[in-house]
């Protein structure tokens, strides 16, 4: 009896320890927290550095290239001399109008002069013809009418001549400021014989040399040559052509990140202007980002590749992209989340903005929560699994 109490026992325990020993293994995952992001969506356009002014200077005078101080590649400051021209008959023309204006002024003090010796004739024929008309009026028949005419007739004749002496006083004066006007203009265009530059920056070409004839670069039609090529490359310029989607989305302002692939860095960049007009030929629009390159690292002509933020959200949930099963309309999906008890559990979610690594999670997730981010296929709901947390970073 024992012995069939010990076979029954065996035949019981037997397949116990079978479904046992064939039980599964609980998967593992790879997963990665919810954690809260700052997250930004853009586009990287190419562009080339352009100075943010750059000029051919010319002369406003014409003449001979005297001296020039600076060569290319010198960096300059605002109002140092870059050329000094030699016009010889210049001098000539401000001697003649000096001599021209002394004249006149001379003339103006005769005219003075003259005024204060009409003046001196008109008060003595004045108290004449005063006097004597007196005396006829009290004593009448004791001078003769002739002299009373006479002595009036002198009176205005005098009276005349201050008034043509003021006359010429006021000409010899318009004339003065006349000569002198004409003395100012040799003057400044004998100050163009100094070329100065108009703005701080690098001599990048240099047209002319010592002994060169500068023809005066006043008309368009004129082929004058130029002296220097002066550009400003302390703050350099990206023209960027932002597609005619993106257009809503740029304001002046707005900062971008500028890499330059040539020098392995980057730089910091500030919209400053746009068209605020898209090409019908391109579809895009022009928009200027000034890059300050205060120690001219930068070189007109370089590529750069420029970040432009479209959208951007601070401290929200977000997931990596592996782990979202993304719906029909791109702003709902699920994910499976493992619970603390290390169950898989699927939640539709609602999604926000993505950028190339990462989504936002509206709604459906909580930052701290685990989501699987390697293969689903096989995971239902419901179901243990060991959870292998990945860094974020490994995910992507």
């Amino acid at each position: 009896m024992a012995a069939a109490l010990f076979s029954s026992g065996c035949s019981r325990s037997t397949p116990v320890e079978a479904r046992t020993s064939n039980a599964p293994d609980a998967p593992t995952v790879a997963v990665a927290k919810a954690t809260f992001e700052d997250l930004s969506r853009g586009m990287v356009l190419t562009a080339e550095f352009k100075p943010y002014q750059e000029v051919d200077i010319m002369s406003k005078v014409a003449g001979y290239v005297k001296s020039i101080p600076v060569d290319v590649g010198d960096r300059v400051k605002e109002g140092q001399l870059l050329a000094t021209l030699e016009i010889p008959e210049m001098a000539d023309d401000r001697a003649r109008a000096q001599a021209a204006l002394d004249r006149t002024q001379a003339e103006v003090t005769r005219a003075q002069d003259q005024i204060q010796q009409a003046e001196s004739v008109h008060e003595m024929a004045h108290l004449s013809y005063s006097r004597l008309a007196q005396v006829s009026m009290q004593k009448p028949g004791l001078v003769a009418q002739q002299e009373v005419d006479d002595a009036h007739s002198k009176d205005l004749v005098a009276e005349a001549q201050v008034s043509a002496a003021r006359s010429n006083l006021a000409a010899a004066q318009e004339q003065v400021q006349v000569n002198n006007a004409e003395l100012q203009k040799i003057k400044t265009l004998f100050d163009y014989t100094r070329v100065a530059a108009p703005f701080a920056g690098v001599i990048t070409q240099l047209y002319a040399d010592t002994g060169s004839m500068i023809q005066a670069g006043t008309a368009s039609s004129i082929q004058a040559m130029p002296l220097v090529r002066l550009s400003e490359n302390s703050l350099l310029r990206l023209i960027l052509p932002v597609p005619e989607s993106a257009v809503p989305t740029v304001h002046i302002g707005q900062q971008v990140d500028v890499r330059v692939k040539t020098l392995n860095r980057s730089f910091s960049g500030r919209v400053t202007r746009f068209d605020e007009k898209v090409s019908l030929a391109t579809r895009t629009m022009d928009t200027e980002v000034d890059v300050p390159n205060p120690s001219l690292l930068l070189i007109p002509g370089m590529y750069a590749e420029v970040d432009l933020t479209l959208e951007s959200r601070a401290h929200v949930v977000a997931v990596p992209i592996p782990a979202v099963d993304v719906g029909s309309d791109e702003s709902s999906g699920q994910l499976y989340v493992v619970t603390s008890a290390n169950e898989v559990e699927i939640r539709k979610v609602k999604l926000g903005l993505q950028t190339a690594a990462e989504v936002q999670i509206l709604a459906g997730v909580e930052a701290g929560e685990m989501v699987v981010i390697g293969n689903r296929a096989g995971l239902r709901s419901g179901q243990t699994v060991q959870p292998k947390v990945t860094a974020m970073s490994t995910a992507q």
